[in-house]
């Protein structure tokens, strides 16, 4: 890692203005609210393609900040963050209003609208939640919690916070993607591990208090409050037509999370030192990419060893890792999704880099199977 100095310039909008770029996906949204047919392609395409063509324009960014920097310079980088929950909740909720009183456009078309609203929801609100969730502010923790419950995923907070960074790249962790599982696969398998692990985590913390996991302070009744509140809403605007499209979003929008999910860690596991045992997690636990872009849309994600190495360590402090530190993908989030989506190209491209990381990290482990299979005794 390289290091550059604290300057003033980072305290200033226009170093932080390329991370709200998000913000120029709203109008994205009016645009095809109000005119429907081929507009509807346009936050998906925004999204998926664009983001992905800038990355070749505008190349890679390889340089590290000051991680010491105080929270008061980075008011701009928290800003972006903090505001998205009730700009989301106004897009969700604006957009069914306008569509409904209107009725200018047809069934699909309100379907379609609604799946680009949970691309939104899903590459920048889930993700913005992400960043939330981990740090100390109340307020902070407030908006995480309410763009997952905008989603219907709230309990994602638990089993992240709780399970994925205790346990990752270990069998007890749901989000680790094991080496030749297609993303198919992958996806119903997560979607019910994830939801179980992390009720069953937040029971076990009462537990350890003698509390029942029915007691005031379980998070999960607040995810329950909110998520209901939202259903509520959608179906006072629209009926089942309106908890239909506000579902649709958030299924969009958890699709997105877990496919960038599987990306992070496939393939990738910490060596089973005995009984339970593993070791400590590394930088090579994490699969990374420097692409100035995408990393600009996913505010740093892509930084991702340095995530698990200091999970509160605010996004533009995030440090870059060079590929003798950590594995680097060979595209950015944005490309590799893609790819993802077909797992006989995901496992052309990507089992190689991993046969090889498990060369380099670890040429005396002959027998991959109980890390292939997730059969290794679970963490203690």
């Amino acid at each position: 890692m390289t290091s550059i100095p604290l300057t003033p310039n980072i305290s200033r909008m226009t170093s932080a203005a390329p991370f709200w770029l998000s913000i120029l996906l709203l109008p994205l949204v009016a645009i095809s609210a109000a005119n429907g047919g081929w507009t509807l392609l346009l936050v998906p395409l925004a999204t998926w393609y664009l983001f992905s063509v800038l990355d070749v324009i505008v190349g890679h960014n390889k340089e590290n900040a000051d991680p010491n920097t105080p929270d008061d310079q980075l008011f701009w980088y928290r800003a972006i963050t903090i505001i998205w929950a009730p700009l989301q909740v106004a897009l969700i909720f604006g957009t069914m209003i306008y569509v409904f009183a209107t009725g200018h456009l047809a069934a699909w078309e309100q379907w379609a609208l609604f799946v680009g609203i949970g691309v939104i929801s899903g590459a920048i609100g889930i993700n913005y939640s992400h960043e939330l969730m981990h740090q100390k502010p109340t307020l902070e923790r407030w908006m995480a919690d309410i763009l997952l419950a905008s989603v219907l995923y709230s309990h994602f907070r638990s089993e992240h916070l709780l399970v994925h960074h205790r346990y990752v790249a270990t069998p007890k962790d749901p989000v680790t993607a094991r080496y030749g599982e297609g993303f198919w696969r992958y996806f119903p398998r997560v979607l019910h591990q994830c939801y179980r692990s992390a009720f069953n985590a937040e029971k076990a913390m009462l537990a350890r208090k003698k509390l029942p996991w029915t007691y005031s302070s379980n998070p999960f009744w607040r995810y329950w409050a909110l998520q209901g509140g939202f259903l509520i809403c959608a179906a006072g605007l629209g009926g089942w037509w309106g908890v239909f499209l506000f579902a649709t979003q958030a299924f969009i929008a958890i699709f997105h999370l877990e496919l960038v999910n599987y990306i992070e860690h496939y393939g990738l596991t910490r060596k089973h030192l005995g009984e339970g045992k593993y070791e400590h997690v590394q930088p090579h636990h994490s699969w990374n990419a420097s692409h100035r872009a995408t990393n600009w849309l996913l505010i740093n994600l892509q930084r991702h060893s340095d995530h698990h190495y200091k999970p509160d360590r605010r996004f533009p402090l995030l440090q870059n890792y060079e590929d003798d530190q950590a594995p680097q993908l060979p595209f950015g989030y944005t490309v590799m999704t893609l790819i993802a989506l077909s797992p006989t190209l995901w496992r052309k491209v990507m089992n190689p880099k991993v046969r090889t990381w498990r060369e380099k990290y670890y040429p005396e482990i002959e027998d991959w199977t109980p890390y292939k299979t997730a059969t290794n005794a679970m963490p203690r």
